[in-house]
């Protein structure tokens, strides 16, 4: 329905107010397409919200989406920095395991929204948070609190970790 949709609002070219529509629709919208409205960075900056799993995760459009947005934000290593990791959104959750170790914990807060992870991505994970050098810092001085915080994150923890938080 969505990408009808697209093709409907698009039909006689693309629209100028294009930041009024649903941020699930414009996935179905080229980067190169947005850009008469405004820049790859700013589609990226805009869908960053959207439901991805609108698109199936293995899907050709959206290793395609994930594709053009890291040669929009000029990632070509597998370290992202903050603010790509939050214009990427909830992107980051189809970001392999290399993308996650080489990063550190700048991407935990963005994967803590994905609903599942890929083998990689949670051996990965592990390790970051295994390390203590991240905003949850050590899992033996892990709160309540910090579990809430971990969020979707809690699907990757195994039980060496989870040994470690306190009662």
């Amino acid at each position: 329905q969505l990408k009808c949709l697209m093709r409907v609002v698009t039909l006689h070219g693309i629209p100028k107010d294009l930041d009024n529509y649903p941020e699930d629709m414009l996935l179905f919208l080229s980067p190169a397409d947005y850009a008469a409205t405004g820049s790859c960075r700013q589609y990226f900056a805009r869908i960053r919200k959207a439901n991805l799993d609108v698109l199936q995760r293995d899907s050709p459009q959206r290793k395609q989406l994930l594709s053009e947005a890291l040669a929009c934000l000029n990632i070509s290593s597998p370290r992202v920095s903050r603010e790509n990791a939050e214009i990427l959104g909830r992107l980051v959750c189809d970001l392999g395991g290399e993308y996650i170790r080489s990063s550190g914990g700048i991407l935990l807060k963005q994967l803590s929204q994905c609903d599942s992870f890929l083998p990689d991505q949670e051996e990965a994970i592990r390790s970051v948070i295994s390390s203590g050098n991240t905003t949850f810092g050590s899992p033996a001085a892990w709160s309540a609190f910090t579990l809430n915080e971990l969020g979707g994150l809690i699907l990757a923890l195994d039980h060496s970790i989870l040994q470690r938080i306190p009662k």
